[in-house]
């Protein structure tokens, strides 16, 4: 018991969370939760040798998804920046806002370039704005070094099993509406609905998506919304009383054709009543067309709207919130899964290289997977595949 304490103390010293935060707050291509799972669902990642004291405490909560686990350590970070300072006068606390990608903000790739970015809050590093981001770097190193290493290292320590739950529900709230939607914001045809819940199950038939189930759980941002415009099968241009969309639960289908000849006909899934603004929604819709012959290369997920809550998995597995997509192949199966998020057509394509965190696992002619981040609005999601040469 002692060598294990022991242990426990070296894993969660204060040194060893500070270098962890730093590597956190240098990295450009993705927000911190995303490498805290990375660290979990890979022992030998580049994540986990740096981050391993951050998420081996959380191994006492011995029935939760990496999901949740990692969702639980960036909750005790948040929870603890908040602690310091105030958003309006404090230099600590404003970079590591910047620092880790914190707020409304549109932050910027490298950490340099987003402490440029604080030189225009007024008043804090002085009046006139300083020309150099040399006050943000050593406020940045006080807080690191005399404030959040040392409180984390502390918590890291104590902290156990069911005790870990706070923490996660601090996590997700910080990602909760109306913050959220508001990180980028919505074209103006936007839909007028924030997704807290987006779960795709597509049936391939050969190497064509047959059918789409689609469950959204909906949050209006407006009063008097009405119904949802339906995306499944762009390009539809058959007749109206054949078109390939149906309401299975908490809607009907409502058609139109489109606003010129030759535009796709427009289908609009309404809701019983309208929704007023901040009222909640579930609806469930299935696309299928028989004569489908394109082949796909990926299930795409279109941010029409004002976006989609970050991915959040319970203990039993199931999605609770979050954009989650899932496809079931036939004895057609492709050679390679990835996800993508947030790429050009072109991008998406390029298949992940061997051992790369995108690649997901056909497992039983099904391959899944529940995006852990927010989804933001103008951009698109999904799984792209490659099918073996014929």
């Amino acid at each position: 018991m002692t060598i294990q304490m022991e242990r426990k103390r070296v894993s969660c010293s204060v040194a060893a969370v500070e270098a962890a935060l730093r590597w956190l707050a240098v990295r450009k291509d993705g927000r911190p939760l995303r490498y805290l799972r990375y660290a979990m669902e890979d022992p030998a990642s580049e994540s986990a040798a740096a981050l391993g004291c951050l998420v081996r405490p959380t191994e006492s909560m011995v029935t939760a998804p990496p999901e949740m686990r990692a969702l639980a350590v960036w909750g005790l970070i948040l929870d603890e920046i908040d602690k310091i300072g105030s958003t309006n006068e404090s230099r600590r606390r404003n970079t590591l806002t910047a620092a880790f990608r914190l707020g409304d903000m549109e932050w910027k790739s490298t950490l340099d370039d987003r402490f440029r970015q604080l030189r225009n809050l007024p008043g804090v590093f002085g009046e006139p704005s300083p020309s150099t981001t040399t006050p943000m770097h050593k406020a940045w190193r006080r807080a690191v070094k005399d404030k959040l290493a040392p409180c984390l290292a502390r918590n890291l320590e104590t902290i156990e099993g069911e005790a870990w739950r706070p923490y996660v529900e601090i996590a997700r709230a910080s990602f909760s509406e109306p913050r959220t939607s508001v990180r980028r914001a919505p074209s103006d045809g936007a839909q007028p609905v924030f997704l807290e819940r987006l779960l795709v199950a597509v049936e391939m038939r050969h190497r064509t998506a047959y059918r789409r189930l689609t469950v959204r759980n909906v949050v209006a941002r407006g009063s008097g919304v009405n119904g949802y415009r339906a995306q499944a099968l762009t390009g539809w241009t058959g007749e109206l009383a054949a078109i390939p969309v149906k309401a299975i639960f908490g809607c009907h289908v409502e058609t139109s054709p489109g606003a010129q000849p030759g535009d796709p006909i427009a289908v609009d899934l309404r809701f019983p009543k309208p929704l007023r603004e901040g009222e909640r929604h579930e609806f469930i819709s299935l696309a299928c067309d028989d004569d489908l012959d394109e082949e796909r290369l990926w299930i795409n997920v279109d941010i029409d709207h004002h976006g989609i809550a970050p991915g959040v998995v319970d203990g039993d597995g199931r999605v609770t919130g979050g954009l989650s997509i899932s496809i079931t192949f036939d004895d057609c199966v492709p050679e390679a899964c990835w996800w993508y998020a947030e790429q050009t057509d072109y991008e998406r394509l390029v298949r992940p290289p061997a051992g790369d965190r995108r690649l997901l696992e056909i497992q039983r002619g099904v391959v899944e997977h529940t995006f852990l981040e927010p989804c933001h609005p103008r951009e698109e999601y999904g799984i792209a595949f490659r099918w073996p040469q014929r």
